[in-house]
């Protein structure tokens, strides 16, 4: 299994993932998040990692989430073994589910939310995923759900956005998660005035939740966030 979600906010240029899977060293290959851009999680049977560099560059050059999904179909000669989730400059999102993949499979797509993975318990990991994540970040989250309603993020969502996402994972895992069990997960948050957080758990050994919300500890430890708080946010400082 590997489920991953994405989150970019058009109003601010925040982009956000947090993926998990279970095998090592998750946020090596799939998770990538581009602050003002976007982001996609590259994924499925046989992860192709050059999808990112690709979605990037598409991203900068103007192309939207259903154009770029269009493109990696119809270049790569074996997508049916690839899932790849994008989301855009304006919050949209597509998605491709290869028929080769491991069932369950599948995506959920919502206004500057969307969800996707395979080789899960059932469906309703993904619905979890979704839903946990928008009722930590907005005030009509189930509006959202059910009716298709445009987000209306708390005004301080971004400050805990990190946290949110571990909690929108823990319900998708307690939900099903991985029918192996689930050991790597990563996480990005880029922002566009500040350093980005970005942590990962390669292999845990005991709970991957505890591990990861352990790591986030120690950068919001006052000694770390110091240091973050002189770091650049741009090259031309």
């Amino acid at each position: 299994m590997t489920i991953s979600l994405l989150h970019f906010n058009p109003s601010t240029g925040t982009s956000a993932s947090i993926t998990a899977t279970g095998g090592p060293a998750v946020g090596g290959y799939v998770n990538h998040s581009w602050r003002t851009l976007g982001g996609c999680a590259t994924q499925g049977l046989f992860t192709n990692p050059w999808y990112a560099d690709f979605v990037h560059q598409q991203l900068k050059d103007g192309q939207n989430a259903v154009q770029i999904v269009d493109k990696l179909i119809a270049l790569d000669s074996d997508h049916n073994k690839r899932q790849c989730l994008v989301i855009d400059s304006q919050g949209q999102s597509a998605a491709l589910n290869g028929g080769d993949n491991i069932p369950y499979i599948g995506s959920l797509a919502f206004d500057s939310v969307a969800v996707a993975g395979n080789m899960l318990e059932n469906a309703e990991v993904m619905t979890e995923f979704a839903s946990a994540f928008l009722a930590s970040t907005t005030n009509n989250g189930t509006a959202v759900l059910s009716k298709g309603e445009r987000p209306i993020y708390k005004p301080d969502y971004e400050t805990f956005l990190p946290e949110s996402l571990i909690t929108a994972l823990e319900a998708a895992l307690n939900a099903g998660g991985d029918k192996r069990g689930t050991v790597s997960a990563s996480l990005r948050v880029e922002y566009t005035d500040k350093a980005p957080i970005d942590i990962r758990v390669d292999w845990a050994k005991d709970n991957l939740i505890e591990e990861l919300k352990f790591v986030l500890g120690k950068v919001r430890e006052s000694s770390f966030q110091a240091f973050l708080d002189g770091v650049p946010n741009r090259i031309d400082i």
